[in-house]
């Protein structure tokens, strides 16, 4: 099932690669030099060149360090229904998922939003058949370096692979995304949304927040004094004091109870770190009852 992970075979002498720079990927250009560019530049210490860029991660850092764990992945079963799969992408917002057939760990393949919307959108119809939407996915071991990984998503143009522990089933996924951010960053899209702003009140007593907020700023805002243990004091940020209740690296989804009755949850987050939090104030927890509807016709 799994896909060749051995690298480049060695060059004999006399058969070094000729070809000219233009042709090179950008990997290539960055792992790579040509003889003569060895004797015409300088030795530059490498910790220098690459630390300024985050460079070094894609040797440094190994697929497991930036994959999304397996029970945060969002995939699809082979036998779902064409409305159920367009519920599944309006829902989560991804451009491609991964498909399965009985469990994540007999994958199939990838389905592409922009495939089943040329094949089925736009008017199209005809019979839904999942199998014929199918694209190959690569799959990697947790050990592999970045760098290697990205590679090879860049030579075999897929965009995502599924992690495979060493008994063959599914232990994570990355796409080229998080592979690039260990690089340079964060990427934003169209789509995400704007977190110009530290925190904003969604509703009454609701919150969305990025978990860099200042607890200093954050509590006057909230009213609501958030530091409430000796421990508490050495925190600084509303992440940091949401990984303390929990004691590890809280997921995606995670529900996180504060002794105040108010309640944490954690919107977004990889396995590094947590990004955006929604904190719900004791008041707002759940919805004001409804009131019955008044009598239509009182003189009845």
């Amino acid at each position: 099932m799994g896909s060749s992970i051995e690298g480049p075979a060695p060059t004999a002498p006399g058969t070094e690669d000729t070809d000219p720079p233009l042709r090179r990927g950008l990997l290539q250009r960055i792992f790579r030099r040509t003889p003569e560019q060895k004797d015409a530049l300088p030795a530059l210490p490498a910790v220098q060149v690459v630390a300024t860029h985050g460079m070094s991660n894609l040797r440094q850092l190994r697929v497991d360090d930036v994959a999304i764990p397996k029970v945060d992945i969002v995939a699809v079963p082979l036998d779902i229904g064409k409305d159920d799969l367009v519920a599944v992408f309006k829902d989560h917002g991804f451009s491609r998922v991964p498909v399965f057939k009985g469990t994540l760990d007999s994958p199939q393949g990838l389905v592409l939003l922009k495939d089943l919307a040329l094949q089925h959108g736009f008017g199209s119809g005809g019979r839904f058949s999942l199998k014929k939407l199918l694209r190959p996915i690569l799959y990697a071991p947790p050990s592999m370096p970045v760098g290697v990984l990205l590679q090879k998503m860049q030579r075999e143009r897929v965009h995502m692979a599924l992690v495979i522990d060493e008994y063959g089933g599914v232990d994570g996924l990355v796409t080229i995304e998080d592979l690039i951010e260990t690089v340079i960053g964060e990427i934003e899209d169209e789509h995400d949304e704007d977190e110009g702003a530290l925190w904003k009140e969604e509703k009454p007593g609701v919150f969305l927040a990025q978990a860099t907020a200042p607890l200093d700023d954050f509590e006057p805002a909230l009213g609501l004094s958030l530091r409430t243990g000796e421990d508490d004091q050495e925190i600084d940020t509303l992440g940091g004091l949401v990984m303390l209740r929990t004691g590890r690296m809280p997921a995606r989804g995670e529900i996180v109870p504060h002794e105040s009755g108010a309640e944490f949850e954690v919107v977004d987050a990889d396995p590094r770190r947590i990004k955006r939090i929604r904190l719900r104030l004791p008041g707002a927890m759940s919805d004001p009852p409804a009131l019955p509807a008044p009598d239509p016709d009182p003189a009845s």
